[in-house]
């Protein structure tokens, strides 16, 4: 099932204004003035810089949550691969008083109202340390995690769907019952698998292409949604 509707959402929609146009400069790549002029005349970028948000992202998670309803007052989030911070940025802003932990291996600037940790998806100590830094199991695991891209696109596929993997097996020790996982993929083929796996643990599994994600992408999420428990240990290593 998927979602595609056009614009920012609302209170968010720019201005109609003339392109800006980008002249090549010497030293700079043809691919390099292609990502500036898209930058610049992306009305998604032109709204994060509105709105304060740290990065158009922000609204690819808005967008999820408007339709699955998932990021609610008092919910427990974990935020994977959070840097620069606009999805913590939303789930502080939706979910109240609960609490949201974003997770990275790099430094992210302080959020208000977000704890924020240093830390590798693959450290063997890492559910432990999420729990102990959000003072029990969490209610919903957000990865939008993705590799640096090689141009190949299969490769590039393996990539994003071996991140999403390692996010959904950190969810299985982290998450709540009942609780949710979103995460980045990419269309190719071979994400029916990890979708079958999921099927097997949580009540409701989707995928949807927000607005925000670029039509030209070939990025898609998927939804998770009523953690039923995680498989045994075994089954995961097999």
């Amino acid at each position: 099932m998927t979602e595609r509707k056009g614009g920012p959402p609302k209170g968010s929609r720019p201005s109609h204004r003339l392109k800006t146009r980008v002249k090549s400069a010497r030293g700079r790549k043809t691919s390099s003035t292609r990502w500036l002029q898209r930058q610049l005349n992306d009305p998604y970028v032109e709204a994060a810089r509105a709105e304060g948000y740290r990065s158009r992202a922000a609204f690819k998670l808005i967008e999820l949550d408007e339709k699955y309803q998932f990021l609610k007052q008092g919910r427990t989030v974990l935020d994977l691969g959070a840097a620069p911070g606009g999805w913590c940025q939303v789930s502080v802003a939706k979910c109240g008083k609960g609490k949201v932990l974003g997770m990275d291996i790099q430094e992210i600037d302080p959020i208000a109202g977000a704890e924020l940790m240093v830390l590798d998806i693959h450290d063997e100590q890492a559910p432990e340390r999420i729990k102990a830094a959000l003072k029990g199991p969490v209610d919903i695991v957000l990865s939008d995690m993705a590799a640096s891209s090689t141009g190949h696109r299969q490769t590039d596929h393996m990539r994003i769907i071996a991140l999403c993997e390692a996010g959904l097996d950190l969810a299985y020790d982290v998450l709540a019952p009942g609780g949710v996982f979103v995460a980045k993929v990419l269309r190719g083929g071979t994400e029916g698998e990890l979708l079958k796996k999921m099927r097997l643990h949580f009540d409701s599994v989707r995928h949807s292409k927000p607005a925000a994600s670029r039509a030209d992408s070939a990025e898609m999420y998927v939804v998770a949604l009523g953690f039923r428990g995680a498989p045994e240990r075994e089954a995961l290593e097999s």
